[in-house]
């Protein structure tokens, strides 16, 4: 017997807002690359599928490409353009069943772009699972006992759990009878199913569930995206650590910028750009651990096209280097010596827009001030100094 012609739709259009980042999760930066490139790349790297394709938000398209860039050559000829989702993640599946319909699969694979760990082993059950049954998804057994409660969280029943399984992707169907369960769905409004599988029983089919993967987590919470992460870097073969320190004067002003937020002040900090002192001492750091030289190296100040440019430019060049070489920066400290401003009613302002110039959860950022007790150039009320730290992991 011939074996089975087999299609892959990948869901990427969600928001990923339980996550609480700035950017969908599936497009953070993780163990060096965004999470859905790990994804991509260990699905393409599983089998041959006969068609590809991902369903992106339209608003992601120059997110997606970024991703994309990111993956071996090889694995971005296997991917068709992407598709445009829907407002739900049905109507999104529905979308990526359409796109792969003119490639006449047998069989299709439906997967979250948030899932990063899916197994060759795995999607080999999948696709004899679909053989078999039509309708299949892997499920994993619970470790925890499950409570059925009402809406003020008063226990109503236990379920046995041994007949219970948390369900996982891919999911995976013979094609025409996903796309007719989907269709039909459509056609009748039928919008709030919550995974493949219940679009099939909705339509009538029967589904089955086959062994699933315990480390086929989904990433749906800032721990969940720490363990994918640390996962995904247990071949680091190094944590690097470096150091950055830098010095402004005061000059004329109203306001100085530390750590990529303007802070009204009586002066302002001299500088070839925007005499950040934070975030240039933060871009040495980072370029120390690197042993790629420091700002000077990478933006010389003899070069007037960085006269007064603002120093976020510098971090964010920094972490970019990072990235490029399959690392991640793991965390940033930055310690502020001054006499004034004040930097605590602005500091958790300062940890957000450093995160955000880096490409990391505020969490990894740690912002902190002293003073000289009136001793030096700072004491003096002459200038403001930073001194900072980062760590990283490199491959």
């Amino acid at each position: 017997m011939s074996s089975p012609s087999v299609a892959l739709v990948v869901v990427a259009a969600g928001r990923g807002s339980r996550l609480g980042a700035d950017l969908p999760k599936q497009y953070l930066p993780c163990a060096g690359k965004p999470l859905i490139a790990h994804t991509l790349e260990a699905l393409i790297a599983a089998r041959a599928w006969s068609a590809a394709t991902v369903v992106i938000h339209p608003d992601d398209h120059a997110l997606y490409e970024a991703a994309l860039s990111r993956l071996p050559e090889a694995a971005r000829r296997a991917l068709a353009p992407p598709t445009p989702g829907g407002a739900t993640r049905q109507a999104s599946v529905r979308a990526g069943l359409e796109a792969v319909a003119a490639a006449l699969p047998d069989i299709v694979l439906i997967h979250d772009a948030a899932r990063p760990f899916p197994t060759p082993a795995l999607v080999g059950r999948a696709v004899a699972a679909a053989e078999a049954h039509g309708a299949a998804a892997p499920g994993v057994k619970l470790a925890d006992t499950v409570k059925q409660v009402d809406a003020v969280g008063r226990v109503l029943g236990t379920p046995p759990r041994a007949a219970l399984r948390a369900v996982q992707t891919p999911q995976a169907f013979r094609f025409p009878l996903i796309l007719a369960a989907h269709r039909r769905a459509a056609a009748e409004q039928v919008g709030d199913l919550t995974d493949d599988v219940s679009v099939a029983e909705w339509a009538g089919e029967q589904a089955f569930l086959f062994e699933g993967d315990p480390d086929n987590f989904k990433v749906t919470t800032m721990p969940d995206f720490t363990a994918a992460e640390m996962r995904l870097m247990r071949g680091a073969s190094e944590t690097r650590v470096g150091q950055g320190f830098d010095v402004h004067a005061f000059a004329e002003g109203d306001a100085v910028w530390l750590c990529g937020v303007r802070v009204p002040h009586t002066h302002a900090l001299a500088g070839h750009s925007d005499a950040d002192v934070a975030l240039h001492a933060l871009a040495d750091a980072i370029y120390g651990a690197l042993a790629e030289g420091d700002i000077g190296a990478h933006f010389p100040p003899s070069d007037p096209q960085w006269k007064g440019a603002p120093s976020h430019v510098f971090l964010a060049h920094a972490a970019e280097r990072v990235r490029a070489r399959g690392g991640a920066i793991v965390h940033l400290d930055a310690t502020l010596v001054c006499e004034a401003p004040k930097v605590g009613p602005h500091r958790e302002a300062m940890r957000a827009r450093v995160a955000e110039i880096a490409g990391l959860d505020a969490g990894r950022v740690s912002v902190k001030a002293t003073t000289t007790e009136r001793l030096g150039f700072a004491g003096r009320r002459e200038g403001i100094a930073c001194l900072a730290t980062s760590t990283l992991r490199l491959p």
